[in-house]
C-alpha cells in the first residue's frame, strides 16, 4: 500500500514547478542577483581599464535596470512580462557587443591574433561579456516561463 503525503517538501515542490515550466519568480530573482554581481565586476574591471572607451560604461549603466526588473519580476507578473524582457534583451545584446569589442581589443595588441598565446591572457577577457549575455538570457527565459504557484 502506497502512503500519500498531504504536504510535499520544498525540494519536491520546486522540482514539480520546474518540470511544469513554472520557474518565473525564482529565475527572476536569480537574474537580479547575477546582474548585481556581474555589474559590480564589470565596473571594477572597466575602472581598472580607465573606461578608455565610452562603450565601457554601457554594461555598468544597464546592470541596475536589470536588477530592478528582476526584483520586480519576483513580486509582479506584469513586471516579469514587460520590464524584465526589455532590460534582459538590452543586457544580452550589450554582452554580445562586448564580445566584439573584447575581440577587437585583443586584435589591437601588438601582434594581434597572431600572438594569441600572449595577447589573449594579457588583453581584455574574451569570455567576460559572454557572462553578461548569459545573465540577460536568464532574464529572457524567466519572462517566457509560467509563474510559480
Amino acid at each position: 500500500m502506497k502512503i500519500r503525503r498531504s504536504s510535499r517538501g520544498p525540494v519536491e515542490r520546486a522540482r514539480e514547478e520546474v518540470a511544469h515550466g513554472r520557474f518565473e519568480r525564482s529565475l527572476s530573482a536569480l537574474t537580479a542577483m547575477s546582474a548585481a554581481v556581474t555589474g559590480a565586476e564589470v565596473y571594477l574591471e572597466h575602472y581598472r581599464g580607465s573606461f578608455g572607451n565610452k562603450w565601457m560604461w554601457s554594461p555598468v549603466l544597464l546592470s541596475p535596470p536589470l536588477v530592478v526588473a528582476g526584483i520586480g519580476g519576483v513580486f509582479s507578473r506584469k513586471w516579469a512580462k514587460t520590464a524584465l524582457p526589455v532590460a534582459a534583451g538590452l543586457y544580452t545584446a550589450n554582452g554580445l557587443l562586448g564580445e566584439y569589442f573584447h575581440a577587437r581589443g585583443v586584435a589591437r595588441k601588438p601582434g594581434g591574433w597572431r600572438l594569441w598565446s600572449y595577447n589573449l591572457p594579457m588583453g581584455p577577457p574574451i569570455s567576460a561579456p559572454g557572462l553578461m549575455a548569459m545573465v540577460g538570457g536568464m532574464g529572457l527565459l524567466a519572462s517566457m516561463l509560467r509563474r510559480e504557484r
